[in-house]
């Protein structure tokens, strides 16, 4: 095969993945939306044919050809093409051990257990979704094998979401959170609380909609390529850097949830959109990983969405929209509000102070699930004397306890600690950003175009074009997670006069 038939054959195919992969996304993102209710069984037959296409595709002999032809004459190809050989690549070794019948049973399998999870969430029932989650780890731990059998599994489902990530350096990682922000916490708790009592007046959903529209205007989030929709747990989807989808939850006593899940979902739009046109409907296209993509959502979220000159921008115009519920409210009131520190349930709505012992509560769990030293009979009970141990917090139900969360449900193992590390990038990002420009002055009059324009130059642009670890350096330079210590010290400090 010559080299210019192999670069026709690589960019056919992954324009063919792209469309196989937009169509189980479209499936999946009707079934958490407006999908009836009874209707996973045929979404998972569709699913599971569409799963062993796209397994056809990558593991035909013909496409390992041309990319033994591309890796061959790596010295000759561009920036794009040597990258989407390496990580096409990448992709085939590993399909190619993984039997085309077992991905295609996957495939329903996380369809019917999304299902599954909804309904044993609202009915707080974890032994109705036991079942589906011991197949998703069994699953979880053979596919480990065929990522890398040269790593412990778990190793190899960390690497699937932030490349270079083992549990030494997260153990290390997590080590250091523990010690710097334990104390701080207790220091907190000392304090006496801000009143937040406000946020849990009575906030209509048609109003709260409004708002969020608000929100994802300030944000520059193009409705006519950001669309936005509800479900049980918010997320973002992306299509294409043209069309992306975000949800959020709305509930009627508690303002501040969907107006930080939407702004957090927001920043993940935010990055799928500032991506190049070059990279589309290629393996390249999408966030380099999971660790920098949350860096982004919880960016926006906590370090702009939080801050004081964000509030006092957006306040006067959140009292428009909420005249009865916030009349009596100032900003900094509702900025101290938003920025309380207290040991909570919900990882979703936690502080970020106290976000980060959540996360250690599901790492410990999810390690020794897939290294075989706990049984998923048994994820409650840990789960609850976790939550004890680490945050101090009684858990009364599964619903809010080891059922709050959908990752599970669509076997996402490993995903869980990128939200640790991508605040911690965060924070070293911002750092950054501030010897570069004016961040807060803009941010006080309710603009954020030049944050998101240096996050695009630094992150958002390259998609897959840069690895996840130069994509970290070009942000943070050498990564230190002190810095993220900084800046909440520095932040709780200020908040509760320590």
């Amino acid at each position: 095969m010559e080299l210019n038939e192999a670069l026709a054959l690589i960019e056919s195919t992954q324009k063919k993945l792209f469309a196989f992969g937009a169509a189980s996304s479209a499936l999946y993102l009707d079934a958490v939306t407006v999908a009836p209710r009874d209707t996973a069984e045929g979404r998972g037959v569709a699913l599971g044919v569409l799963a062993g296409e796209q397994h056809k595709i990558l593991t035909d002999p013909v496409l390992a050809d041309a990319l033994a032809v591309l890796e061959a004459h790596k010295g000759e190809l561009d920036r794009l093409h040597a990258r989407e050989t390496e990580e096409l690549g990448r992709s085939v070794r590993q399909l190619t051990r993984i039997p085309a019948e077992e991905y295609m049973t996957y495939a329903q399998l996380t369809n019917e257990a999304d299902d599954v999870w909804h309904r044993a969430k609202e009915q707080s029932d974890f032994e109705l979704f036991r079942p589906c989650l011991e197949k998703l780890v069994e699953y979880n731990r053979k596919f480990a094998g065929y990522y890398d059998p040269d790593k412990a599994p778990y190793d190899a489902l960390l690497n699937e979401y932030e490349r270079g990530v083992d549990t030494a350096y997260l153990d290390g990682f997590f080590a250091e959170m523990r010690e710097k922000l334990v104390p701080l916490i207790k220091a907190v708790g000392e304090k006496p609380q801000p009143d937040d009592g406000f946020l849990h007046r009575h906030y209509p959903v048609e109003q709260q909609k409004k708002f969020s529209d608000y929100l994802m205007d300030v944000l520059g989030l193009d409705r006519g390529h950001c669309g936005i929709g509800e479900t049980e747990h918010p997320f973002t989807l992306n299509f294409t850097n043209k069309d992306v989808r975000i949800t959020t939850n709305y509930k009627q006593d508690d303002v501040a949830s969907s107006m930080y899940s939407v702004i957090h979902e927001g920043g993940h739009a935010r990055y799928e959109l500032d991506i190049t046109d070059e990279v589309q409907y290629t393996c390249l296209a999408g966030g380099v990983s999971m660790g920098v993509h949350e860096s982004q959502s919880r960016f926006y979220e906590n370090i702009i969405g939080r801050s004081r000159p964000f509030i006092e921008a957006i306040f006067p115009k959140m009292r428009e929209f909420f005249p009865e519920q916030l009349g009596d409210v100032t900003a900094e009131a509702f900025w101290r509000a938003v920025n309380k520190a207290q040991p909570s349930l919900i990882r979703t709505e936690a502080d970020e102070l106290t976000y980060c012992l959540h996360v250690m509560v599901r790492y410990e769990i999810e390690k020794a699930l897939i290294g075989g030293e706990l049984e998923v009979k048994d994820v409650p009970r840990t789960w609850n004397r976790l939550y004890k141990e680490y945050l101090g917090v009684d858990v009364p139900d599964d619903k809010r306890g080891c059922l709050q969360d959908s990752h599970w449900s669509g076997g996402s193992f490993g995903y869980f600690p990128s939200y640790a590390l991508g605040s911690a990038y965060g924070a070293q990002m911002l750092r950054n950003m501030e010897k570069d420009m004016d961040v807060w002055g803009p941010v006080s009059r309710g603009d954020l175009s030049g944050v998101t324009g240096w996050l695009t130059d630094k992150v958002h642009k390259f998609g897959g074009l840069l690895t996840p670890a130069q994509v970290v350096e070009n942000a943070c330079g050498k990564f230190n997670p002190t810095a993220y210590t900084d800046y909440l010290t520095k932040k709780y400090s200020e908040l509760y006069n320590l």
